[in-house]
């Protein structure tokens, strides 16, 4: 191990889970009450109502007891009846993964796929559903952050409601970052989470669900019930019927606290700091002479910013440097980008503009730590400039 490697890092600019606010630990330091007590009772409701606002649903949220893997999961089982044709919107891992539980369920899972640094047509969409009417059921990944890319989901949502399907938006990384929730992606099912740009440890997920879907799920014979993947079995609880299992009350007493961070900085002035640290850093890197992964700024994510790997440059290094030199925590690509690319996360707690000054800095240093010739002066340079023209 490396000088370095065995102290915690000073910064965690990671893709998530992020650094918790601490707003957010001490409020899951609470003790933990009885689930079915009048007074957690009151509480688990006024959560939903702020979860209900922040996800721009007019109906009740979901809150399931897993992180989001588990509501993408659930999703596919009680969304996509047997025997149904599936469309993947695929533009990265995480728009690919989610073929893995369609197959499970679908009669016939198709691709729209795209390379892992560009992103997917809404004009392409409409012109895959109208060479394929019997698409009942569509699944795109809002950010894909193994790629550091972002879909157009409002133009693709529109497609996707034309032709009639259902549309399940994978917004775990979009979430909380951006102008994104269920309502302007015209999302069926909307997948998210606290444990990104909440600021919120892993442990929960979010379900904006619409009037579509819930009748969807009710009228599917397949969609699970008494199960741990059951979206239905907790329809009751938000409505203040009892529980289906125990509810992971620490949990919820975090995504009180940081739904209330959320609503009070107000999510506009929210995605504002996301965006400009987003912006500074790119502008960081480019001065360095790095390129983006993403093909075109235009489709560049505001909540991770993916370095392409230079020539001859061992990633894992840069991230190994980065941690040991200046205690900046970097993350690596996933499956087909590993080794490709590095990730710099401005998501909750990260998504500071004074952030996008260390990440550019720690980056360059590491770079020419291992002999590339990265300026790193120049890319502070160029951070503080993006910032002062705001």
């Amino acid at each position: 191990m490396r000088h370095g490697e065995d102290r915690p890092p000073v910064l965690e600019l990671t893709t998530g889970p992020v650094a918790a606010y601490p707003e957010v630990l001490r409020a899951m330091a609470r003790a933990v009450a009885y689930d079915q007590d009048r007074p957690f009772r009151d509480r688990y409701a006024g959560v939903l109502d702020k979860a209900r606002r922040a996800l721009g649903t007019p109906l009740p949220p979901v809150v399931l007891h897993g992180e989001p893997v588990l509501g993408l999961e659930a999703a596919a089982a009680a969304l996509i009846a047997p025997g149904e044709t599936v469309l993947l919107l695929v533009s990265g891992v995480y728009g690919r993964g989610f073929g893995g539980w369609a197959r499970r369920h679908a009669g016939r899972v198709l691709e729209l796929a795209v390379p892992d640094d560009e992103a997917i047509a809404p004009e392409a969409v409409a012109a895959m559903l109208a060479r394929h009417p019997e698409v009942a059921v569509v699944a795109a990944c809002e950010i894909d952050t193994p790629s550091g890319t972002l879909n157009p989901m409002p133009a693709i949502g529109r497609a996707v409601a034309g032709h009639g399907a259902l549309l399940v938006v994978d917004a775990v990384s979009s979430f909380g970052g951006m102008a994104s929730d269920a309502v302007a992606t015209l999302a069926d099912l909307y997948v998210a989470g606290p444990a990104k740009c909440l600021g919120a440890p892993p442990g929960l997920t979010l379900l904006g669900v619409s009037a579509r879907a819930w009748a969807k799920m009710h009228a599917n014979p397949a969609a699970p019930r008494g199960s741990f993947l059951s979206i239905l079995d907790w329809e009751a609880a938000g409505a203040g019927g009892p529980f289906p299992f125990t509810p992971s009350v620490a949990e919820i007493h975090g995504l009180e606290a940081a739904l209330e961070l959320y609503l009070d900085e107000g999510p506009e002035a929210v995605w504002a700091r996301h965006a400009a640290t987003a912006r500074a850093t790119r502008a960081g890197v480019r001065a360095m002479g790095l390129a983006l992964w993403p093909a075109r700024e235009a489709i560049a994510a505001p909540t991770v910013t993916a370095v392409r790997t230079p020539p001859g440059i061992d990633e894992a290094a840069i991230r190994a440097e980065a941690r040991a030199r200046y205690g900046v925590l970097f993350s690596a690509g996933r499956r087909e980008t590993a080794g490709r690319l590095t990730r710099i996360g401005h998501m909750g707690p990260a998504a500071r503009p004074i952030h996008a000054i260390a990440a550019v800095a720690a980056l360059g240093g590491a770079l020419a730590a291992l002999g590339h010739p990265a300026d790193a002066g120049a890319g502070v340079a160029a951070a503080l400039a993006a910032l002062a023209a705001g």
